[in-house]
Parts: C-alpha cells; sequence; structure tokens
C-alpha cells in the first residue's frame, strides 16, 4: 500500500514536470492524479498482457505517466472554469 502511494506521488510529479505551464494542484491533488495514473497504466499493462494491475513494469509506468498528464489537463481546465465562472459572479 505505501508502495503504492508512492509510486503515485512519482508518476503525479512526472506528469506535473511533462505539462508545460504552471499547475495550481496541490500535492494531494498530484498523489490522487498519480494514482489514478497508475491504475490506469496497470490496468491497461494488464490487458495487454504484459503484467498485472499491481505491478507496474516499464510500459505500465509509461502509461501511467500519460495518463496523468492528461488528467492533470483536465483537472486544470475543471478548475480554470470554476474559477472563472465564480469571477463572472462578482
Amino acid at each position: 500500500m505505501i508502495g503504492f502511494i508512492v509510486a503515485g506521488l512519482i508518476i503525479g510529479a512526472l506528469a506535473r514536470l511533462i505539462k508545460p505551464g504552471k499547475q495550481d494542484l496541490g500535492i494531494l491533488a498530484t498523489l490522487l492524479l498519480g494514482l489514478v495514473g497508475s491504475v490506469i497504466g496497470g490496468t491497461v499493462a494488464n490487458l495487454l498482457g504484459t503484467g498485472d494491475i499491481f505491478e507496474l513494469n516499464v510500459l505500465g509506468f509509461i502509461i501511467a505517466v500519460i495518463a496523468a498528464v492528461l488528467l492533470i489537463g483536465v483537472a486544470e481546465s475543471l478548475v480554470g472554469r470554476r474559477r472563472k465562472s465564480s469571477a463572472d459572479r462578482s
């Protein structure tokens, strides 16, 4: 379980480094997006027959980082819309 959390943090941090621009996400959001990315990467690797969902291999790791980058982009757009709509109401 601790290894899963550490892997999620590493994947989330790598995704934030890869994604250009400044992200307004805290460490908890980075951890959660990294964990979701690692689950996606493990699932895809499992479907491709290269490993188990909880066994993050090279292909699963690469897919996990890509998924986390995409998830960070989605999270940023949702946060940006929420901030813009609250600023419009003021």
